[in-house]
């Protein structure tokens, strides 16, 4: 593959940390992106374990199995943030903590703390019951932004919005409906909207590396920016293309 023929106002079928390593430093105005939660995992007897594939979690992803190492999840996603960092000065990760995540994000938050500028609460109003007692139900999500070379403070290097014009929660509810049912964990286009027109102007460069359906690309073509989206999934890639041809509001 060749940057920029082969990437931008492409989706890219393949791993995204082999692609991204493809890419030039900074080439990239911005990334959203929200990666697999390894819901698969779960505590039983006291040691991490993978659920059954009937069981409830396992019916997000048909040909990924979202159930890594803790140690496996945790190294993944460092090395993809390192990566994110690299080829953008700006990275919005959103994040569940489950039981499969908890551990690897703490682990991750403390280690890239420094370039950690804030947290958004994503609310989504309401929070599915939870499989096991004595367990919260999770109605919400977090958002962290990063930046390279962050300095002290909580000050964004790069942003387009009015001071006092930003919240640090964002109440949408969950996103998807019939056109994106071959996915399971789908955010709202008024979700990436919003940090697209927080943190980029026109012809800027959106990339998201875990794509999905397809959201984060869909917003950035309907708001004139530039985008690089990447999915390992080949259903999904198609889903994404569809939505990208019909450019349908979801």
């Amino acid at each position: 593959m060749k940057y920029p023929d082969d990437f931008i106002n492409k989706v890219i079928q393949g791993d995204c940390l082999e692609i991204m390593k493809q890419m030039p430093d900074k080439c990239v105005s911005m990334v959203f992106t929200s990666p697999p939660y390894n819901m698969r995992m779960r505590i039983r007897n006291g040691e991490y374990t993978e659920r059954e594939w009937g069981e409830h979690f396992s019916k997000k992803y048909e040909d990924f199995h979202d159930a890594l190492p803790i140690e496996d999840y945790y190294k993944f996603h460092s090395d993809c943030l390192k990566e994110m960092l690299r080829v953008s000065p700006l990275v919005f990760w959103n994040i569940q903590i489950v039981t499969g995540s908890k551990e690897a994000i703490f682990r991750i938050i403390g280690e890239f703390a420094k370039s950690i500028t804030d947290i958004i609460i994503w609310d989504k109003g309401f929070g599915q019951p939870a499989m096991n007692n004595g367990v919260l139900n999770r109605g919400s999500e977090l958002i962290i932004a990063f930046e390279d070379n962050k300095k002290q403070g909580r000050t964004f290097e790069k942003y387009e919005f009015e001071r006092g014009t930003m919240q640090d929660i964002w109440r949408y509810g969950r996103g998807g409906n019939g056109e994106t049912k071959g996915h399971g964990a789908v955010f709202p286009l008024d979700l990436v909207s919003n940090a697209i027109n927080g943190w980029s102007k026109k012809d800027d460069l959106i990339l998201d590396p875990f794509l999905g359906s397809g959201t984060t690309c869909v917003a950035a073509k309907q708001l004139n920016r530039r985008y690089i989206g990447i999915e390992i999934s080949p259903k999904y890639v198609s889903i994404a293309e569809q939505r990208l041809r019909q450019d349908i509001l979801l």
